[in-house]
């Protein structure tokens, strides 16, 4: 269909040296401006949609699509297509800390834009807008490790966003979050939903999918 913005069909994939398939047979597909929970146990494969999602691992048999571009070796291989998927693309890991490397906060934040080679204006504008947005700017100038999980959290949020994705991705949003910042991760996904923009997330959280009104997509048994 014209509108599905993320398709997985049939997709199978096996960590090496693992006991069994992190994913088999996975079919599902996402639309433009929806909001969709992975839901499962864990180890059922949720993480590991995201990673082939974005060109991190390739599934060993089936086909994921993006946007109607296969995702693969083949195209991942392509500088260019690579570059642009993952500006796309916004994943924000389980653990931030995997994704916070800069300096100071504001570093962070304003990282993905220089990448995408905006003008200094325009990196400083959105990287303003999010540290706004996610109640960081009184820790801009902090550096990343000393935050807390959720600060750090926040932190990894306002940096997928300041590139402007299409998608965002979010594995276990809600962990280290207190109340006022689960409540404006909510909103700041049902706005972001409403822009005509796509929301995936996977999580454990039952209120936090009732609360964004996300559509479910069971993985594992």
């Amino acid at each position: 269909m014209k509108n599905e913005l993320v398709v997985f069909s049939n997709v199978r994939f096996s960590y090496a040296g693992s006991a069994g398939p992190a994913l088999d047979g996975v079919s599902f597909s996402v639309s433009r401006g929806e909001i969709c929970a992975l839901v499962g146990p864990n180890g059922c494969g949720k993480s590991t949609s995201f990673r082939l999602l974005v060109g991190l691992d390739y599934p060993s048999e089936g086909e994921i699509w993006f946007d109607g571009e296969p995702i693969g070796r083949h195209t991942m291989s392509d500088p260019r297509f690579a570059k642009q998927l993952r500006q796309r693309v916004g994943l924000v890991f389980q653990d931030p800390d995997v994704q916070l490397f800069c300096p100071t906060v504001r570093d962070e934040v304003a990282f993905g834009p220089r990448q995408m080679g905006l003008s200094d204006a325009e990196v400083t504008r959105r990287t303003d807008d999010c540290l706004r947005l996610f109640d960081l700017l009184g820790l801009a100038d902090r550096a990343p490790w000393r935050l807390s999980g959720g600060e750090k959290r926040r932190c990894a949020l306002a940096c997928v966003a300041s590139m402007g994705p299409d998608l965002l991705c979010l594995d276990e949003p809600t962990n280290g979050l207190d109340e006022s910042s689960y409540d404006g991760l909510v909103s700041f996904l049902r706005s972001f939903a409403a822009a005509d923009k796509t929301v995936l997330v996977a999580t454990h959280d039952d209120a936090f999918v009732e609360a964004l009104g996300a559509r479910r997509i069971p993985l594992g048994p």
